[in-house]
């Protein structure tokens, strides 16, 4: 599976409490480094996925409360199982995560190596017919070559299989540095997406950008100007919308509170979903326990065992009036201990939380 034909600048410096590890991302295989869940994370092995849906997990919020997680918005970023898909196919992977108590997946390439090819036909009617609704997809931003499977490059083809899928979004995980880091290059950052979002939305289907935590620095010609503040602003909110990655987003918290000057510059990730409810109908839900030794503040960790207050953050979101079920929840772990454990002990942590009465 691949994620990214074009390395954007965070993919170099991911988080692992057990150093960088190199991933491939197969057919078109950026090297992408990330972070590795510590070993006590994994309750289980690879023996997990025949374990139950909804085994005793990590302490939640239960009570009487109503459900977080609105009901059937929980998805799941295939790119966290990437490994599991390319030696068993789509089709045990569904089966599991069917199992799993989910409702949704995003896609991060259509290929299952080993497994052999599948049609996009094929793969919808796949994934249908476990009870998983393809939500959207990861795509790159652009590239060198004129042949890459990218936004900039194969507009067309990638929203043509983006509809044959049925995929109601379509969207990049590359941050928006193709022209560099000041006020003029993401404005013509932000021009490329408006195109993409204007071609998406002509097809019936939402364009996002995904964050990881070097959107939340200064631009390198005034630092008093976050660039993700120049994305929100130089971008149609009719066109161009957001996957806010809530992990990375707290890195950024960590990493860019101060300014290049030492000036404070604070923010709070979810203040920016809670002003603009609209622009935000995807999320990825990843965890990390806090660590400030390390220079990004978080070791990557399974959902529920970290430190992210999931309880508070989904609930101010959904308590919105008329937002309940207009987001949707993507489990995600970039580099899971044992993918299938991740996927199962993620979604009975989310399933467990209860709002506060």
């Amino acid at each position: 599976m691949s994620r990214f034909s074009q390395p954007d600048p965070e993919l170099g410096h991911r988080l692992s409490r057990r150093g960088m590890l190199g991933v491939a991302a197969g057919a078109t295989a950026a090297a992408l480094l990330g972070a590795a869940a510590p070993a006590s994370a994994a309750t289980g092995n690879a023996t997990a996925a025949t374990g139950s849906a909804t085994p005793a997990t990590t302490s939640g919020n239960k009570g009487r409360g109503r459900p977080v997680l609105p009901p059937g918005r929980l998805g799941i970023q295939l790119y966290s199982l990437r490994g599991k898909v390319s030696t068993l196919g789509f089709g045990p992977v569904f089966a599991e995560l069917e199992r799993y108590g989910y409702d949704e997946v995003e896609f991060a390439g259509y290929t299952q190596g080993s497994a052999g090819p599948i049609t996009l036909a094929q793969l919808k009617r796949l994934a249908r017919n476990h009870g998983l609704n393809p939500i959207g997809s990861h795509v790159g931003y652009y590239s060198d070559d004129p042949n890459a499977y990218t936004f900039a490059q194969n507009l067309t083809k990638v929203l043509d299989d983006a509809q044959a899928l049925g995929l109601k979004h379509i969207g990049t995980a590359s941050g928006p540095f193709r022209y560099g880091s000041t006020v003029d290059a993401w404005k013509r950052a932000a021009e490329d997406f408006n195109t993409y979002g204007a071609a998406a939305r002509a097809r019936g289907m939402k364009f996002y950008q995904h964050n990881h935590s070097e959107e939340f620095s200064f631009a390198t010609d005034n630092p008093k100007v976050r660039l993700y503040d120049i994305l929100l602003k130089e971008t149609d909110p009719d066109l161009v919308h957001l996957e806010m990655d809530i992990y990375w987003a707290y890195v950024g918290q960590f990493r860019f509170s101060k300014r290049p000057d030492g000036t404070p510059a604070p923010f709070e990730p979810l203040n920016y979903v809670l002003r603009q409810p609209d622009r935000y109908p995807l999320f990825h839900v990843k965890d990390g326990e806090s660590d400030p030794s390390n220079p990004y503040g978080y070791n990557m960790t399974d959902v529920g065992d970290g430190d992210i207050d999931y309880q508070r953050f989904i609930s101010a979101v959904t308590r919105l009036r008329g937002h309940r079920l207009a987001h949707h929840w993507q489990a995600e772990h970039d580099n899971p201990a044992e993918s299938f454990t991740f996927a199962r002990r993620s979604s009975a942590h989310l399933h467990s939380l209860r709002e506060k009465c």
